[in-house]
């Protein structure tokens, strides 16, 4: 900075221009040791050597504008504001870099709780196929216990049926047994009331006047019982009024009898108070 004023005499405010440019070096040194260390810890990065490719030709501009303004003017304002326009484009892209940290750092935490999100969601899976599997697996057993009980109950069914076709054939034998017997029968009774019916013919009019010999000779006996029955009755009126009058008669003897009695008692008593008294 001393060559800088011995040779183009500054203007009034050089003081402060002076510690302006003090701090651009300062910050153009700092920047020059970023890039250094950038370029140190990747040399052959391709992107490292085109930005300082770029830097250096932007520096180269500047310091040209600079050194035109200072033999033009005596002042070095343009770069001055090019500092502070490089400062804030770099705060801009340090708060970029902030932004881009906390995007990474979402990002990170975003892809952890995906990881665990896809985690929970794999076991949730193997819990469910793993189910399937057992769901499965009963549905075979049951699909091999019913099939097992259908052949048995189709089996089953086979066996019942023969069973009835045979019972069947047993019982239709023997119906047919038995009806034929019935039919024997049948027929034996029908001749025999064939014959029951040519004997009723037969012997009806004999029958006939036994009953009306029978009806007369019971007609007959009636009457003459009647007769008698009335005959009875009126004996048994008079012997009922002879009963009366043998009761009359006897209830009169047993009056005098009961008198006579007393009598006697009456006079026995007397004599015996005579005799007791003589």
């Amino acid at each position: 900075s001393s060559g800088i004023n011995a040779e183009w005499p500054l203007r009034p405010g050089a003081d402060k221009n002076s510690s302006e440019l003090s701090s651009l070096k300062q910050n153009m040194k700092s920047s020059a040791q970023a890039i250094m260390k950038s370029v140190k810890l990747n040399p052959l990065a391709t992107e490292n050597l085109i930005k300082l490719q770029q830097d250096r030709e932007y520096l180269q501009d500047l310091i040209a504008e600079c050194l035109e303004e200072v033999s033009q003017e005596g002042s070095f304002e343009g770069l001055i504001r090019a500092t502070v326009e490089e400062r804030e484009k770099k705060n801009k892209l340090q708060e970029t870099i902030l932004r881009e940290e906390d995007a990474r750092k979402n990002v990170r935490a975003l892809q952890r709780q995906l990881l665990e999100l896809k985690k929970s969601k794999e076991i949730e899976m193997q819990s469910r196929n793993e189910m399937i599997a057992h769901l499965k697996d009963q549905l075979q057993e049951t699909r091999a216990k019913t099939t097992m009980e259908r052949k048995y109950i189709e089996k089953e069914c086979q066996v019942q049926k023969v069973m009835k076709n045979k019972q069947c054939q047993m019982t239709e034998a023997e119906l047919q047994a038995e009806l034929e017997n019935l039919q024997i029968q049948l027929e034996e009774e029908n001749k025999v009331n064939k014959e029951t019916e040519m004997w009723v013919k037969k012997h009806h009019d004999q029958l006939q006047e036994k009953v009306e010999y029978w009806m007369d000779k019971y007609e007959r006996e009636v009457d003459q019982k009647s007769e008698e029955l009335s005959g009875l009755k009126g004996s048994k009126a008079n012997i009922l009024l002879k009963l009366q009058e043998l009761t009359l008669k006897y209830q009169e003897y047993e009056e005098v009898v009961m008198e006579d009695r007393a009598q006697k008692r009456k006079k026995y008593r007397l004599r015996l108070c005579v005799d007791t008294t003589a």
